[in-house]
């Protein structure tokens, strides 16, 4: 029996690992809805290859160049954030939230509305509206499964076990780029510089997220938050190798650990077949070969970040729209080069001493009051890009 799949942000790395999965298997599955930004290409060559209903751009000036690389596919054709979460709407068995960024937030939603399966890769969804996106799973009788790998090597290791149980979750780091570079040299890294990883291929923004530590920020939120563990009991560790993706410590001091390549198929696959595991095309370890595996304590003077997603754990609320908005308008200015690499962490810093002291943790979060709040700080972050101006 063929499941109903759509991919919401399939042009993107991590919608190009499901598609590719998706592909291999194209006789179990039968496509809905894909999503896309601005590489048009991409998304038609994907759409046809998929069979898929329908192909949506995020953007309207995107639509004629999709429409005319569609035609006569008789696939459909949409465009702009309505049609967005319309995607979202249409029935399906299984869907992939792997839109970039807060815009992921509200096709999340729709799709969780309608009761299905959503795997979760957009992580700040859970960051700026936690809450709101489990509460609208649970009312509608939906589940949200974790794609992020550490998240995903967090709910594996939880198979069968009692989260109360639980004494410690270490989520583990590659470092990024910079991790062994002298802090005094940081403030002259470059734009290729951080866009390149170590280990892993990703996107231009979360492989300089990795540099930064951001995405292990937004990250540690994320586990707080999705398996409702205290912050006091959720820590990082760099770990530069990108192997052991998790540990799940219990309460009797076993550590159960998460361990694989460093390939985003491994937890895609996960998500897409569970409970079941399927055969996945992913490299099988050599653990001779590898020889040891290597840890150490993340220096917090070097990412800021991690402090800042303390704050975020402790405040609550809508504490993670703030940090989630600056984040990514910090990013935006680096990636434009109108601020340097350590600007990034002292913008939104700027925009969490403003913001602070402003009822954050005693919001209620809704959609309305997350998308206020996202505005309001992008507007902090701007005028502290506009101060920090190189």
């Amino acid at each position: 029996m063929t499941r109903k799949v759509t991919i919401l942000g399939s042009t993107g790395s991590i919608g190009c690992n499901t598609v590719d999965l998706i592909e291999r298997n194209a006789q179990d599955f039968e496509v809905v809805a894909l999503t896309g930004g601005r590489s048009v290409e991409k998304l038609a060559k994907q759409a046809k290859a998929l069979q898929a209903e329908i192909a949506v751009t995020a953007f309207d000036d995107c639509y004629a160049p999709l429409m005319e690389a569609l035609e006569g596919s008789g696939i459909e054709v949409a465009a702009g954030e309505q049609a967005l979460c319309e995607a979202a709407e249409r029935p399906a068995d299984w869907i992939m939230s792997a839109i970039v960024g807060a815009a992921g937030l509200p096709p999340g939603l729709k799709a969780l509305e309608q009761g299905t399966t959503l795997a979760l890769a957009n992580k700040e969804s859970l960051v700026t509206a936690g809450s709101l996106l489990k509460s609208t799973a649970n009312e509608h009788g939906a589940r949200i499964l974790p794609v992020d790998s550490e998240h995903s090597a967090v709910f594996q290791a939880l198979v069968g076990e009692d989260v109360s149980e639980v004494e410690r979750v270490v989520i583990t780091a590659s470092g990024g780029a910079f991790r062994d570079w002298p802090i005094e040299r940081l403030a002259s890294a470059t734009l290729a510089e951080a866009s390149s990883h170590p280990n892993w291929d990703m996107g231009q923004r979360i492989t300089i997220d990795s540099a930064t530590m951001f995405n292990k920020a937004l990250e540690l939120i994320e586990t707080h938050e999705f398996f409702e563990i205290s912050p006091d009991k959720i820590e990082a560790i760099v770990h530069p190798e990108s192997l052991v993706h998790a540990l799940v410590g219990f309460r009797d001091g076993a550590l159960m650990a998460h361990v694989g390549p460093p390939d985003m198929r491994h937890a895609i696959g996960y998500a897409l077949n569970w409970p079941e595991r399927a055969h996945l095309p992913v490299e099988r370890l050599n653990l001779a070969r590898i020889g040891q595996f290597t840890f150490r304590d993340p220096d917090e003077e070097r990412y800021p970040a991690l402090a800042q997603a303390r704050w975020v754990m402790e405040e609550g609320g809508l504490a993670g729209a703030v940090f989630n908005a600056a984040k990514e308008r910090a990013l935006d200015g680096f990636i434009e080069e109108s601020i340097g690499f350590l600007d990034m962490a002292a913008v939104v810093a700027d925009v969490i001493e403003i913001m602070s002291g402003e009822g954050l943790g005693l919001a209620a979060i809704t959609l309305d009051s997350v998308q206020e709040v996202d505005e309001l700080a992008r507007a902090h972050a701007d005028a502290a890009i506009t101060r920090r101006q190189r």
